[in-house]
C-alpha cells in the first residue's frame, strides 16, 4: 500500500527537476499523475515512459502556465481523464538573474507570468473541485530566496515571496473543506534551472562547505518534503513551509 493509492496528482513543470523527482515519487507511492510540461516533450515522454513501468498511470498534459487558459486547461483534462483532482503541486517557474536596475522588464513579465499568475491561475482552476470533493492538497514551491533574498534576484525573490503570502492566506479561507495548503523553500539544490551557478566542481564544493550539512541537495530531498505535505501525515499542518535548503534558512 502506498501513501497516495487511489489519489490523483497534478504536478505543473513536472518534466524536469524538482516536478520530475516529485511525479516519480507520487507515482511510487500508488498515485495517478498528471503531468504538464512546456517545452520538454522528450524529457516528458521519458517521464512518462518511467512512471508506466512503476504500474501507474500518468497523463502528460502540454501546457505553458503562463497562460491563464492553459493553466484553466491543465485542471480541466485533469478531471475529464481521472474524474476528481486530489493534489495540486505548483512546480512550474523561471528564473532570470540580473542587477535589478538593469534587468530586462520583459524578463519581470515572464517570471509573474509563470511563477506568480501561473500558480494562482491553476490553483483557482482546481479549487471548485477540491471544494466540492471537501478535500484537497496543494503546495506551492517557492524558494529561500523568498526569505532571505539574493544579490541579482531581487524580482525572482519578489515573486516567490508572493507565492507564500497567497499560500498562507489561502490555508486560511479553504481549510474549512478538507483542503490544506502549504509551501515548499529549496536552497542549495543543483537543477537545470540554477545549473549555471554551479557550472563548476570548485563552484559545488564552494557551496556545499557553506551548508551546515556539507552537501549540496537534490530534487529528491523536495519531492520528499511534497509528499509529506500531501500525505495523511501532515493533516493538521496548513498554511506552513518547508526548507529544504540544508540548514541554510533556519525559520
Amino acid at each position: 500500500m502506498g501513501r497516495f493509492d487511489g489519489r490523483i496528482a497534478v504536478i505543473t513543470g513536472a518534466s524536469r527537476g524538482f516536478g520530475r523527482a516529485t511525479a516519480l515519487l507520487f507515482a511510487r507511492e500508488g498515485a495517478r499523475v498528471v503531468a504538464n510540461y512546456h517545452k520538454s516533450q522528450e524529457h516528458a515522454v521519458r517521464l512518462k515512459n518511467e512512471i508506466e513501468k512503476l504500474g501507474s498511470e500518468v497523463l502528460l498534459v502540454q501546457a505553458d502556465v503562463g497562460i491563464r487558459e492553459d493553466c484553466h486547461r491543465i485542471i480541466a483534462e485533469a478531471e475529464a481523464h481521472f474524474g476528481r483532482v486530489d493534489i495540486l503541486v505548483n512546480n512550474a517557474g523561471v528564473m532570470d538573474v540580473a542587477e535589478f536596475v538593469s534587468q530586462d522588464e520583459s524578463t519581470w513579465d515572464t517570471m509573474m507570468a509563470v511563477n506568480v499568475w501561473g500558480a494562482v491561475h491553476t490553483t483557482r482552476a482546481v479549487l471548485p473541485i477540491m471544494i466540492r470533493q471537501r478535500y484537497g492538497r496543494i503546495v506551492n514551491i517557492s524558494s529561500q530566496l523568498a526569505h532571505v533574498g539574493g544579490e541579482r534576484f531581487a524580482f525572482y525573490s519578489g515573486t516567490k515571496g508572493f507565492v507564500l503570502s497567497v499560500t498562507k492566506s489561502l490555508a486560511r479561507e479553504v481549510g474549512e473543506y478538507g483542503i490544506n495548503v502549504n509551501a515548499v523553500s529549496p536552497g542549495g539544490i543543483v537543477t537545470d534551472m540554477n545549473r549555471f551557478l554551479y557550472s563548476t566542481e570548485a563552484m559545488r564544493q564552494q557551496r556545499a562547505a557553506q551548508l551546515p550539512v556539507r552537501r549540496l541537495g537534490v530534487p529528491e530531498d523536495v519531492a520528499s518534503c511534497v509528499a509529506f505535505l500531501c500525505s495523511e501525515e501532515s493533516n493538521f499542518l496548513t498554511g506552513q513551509v518547508l526548507h529544504p535548503s540544508g540548514g541554510n534558512v533556519m525559520l
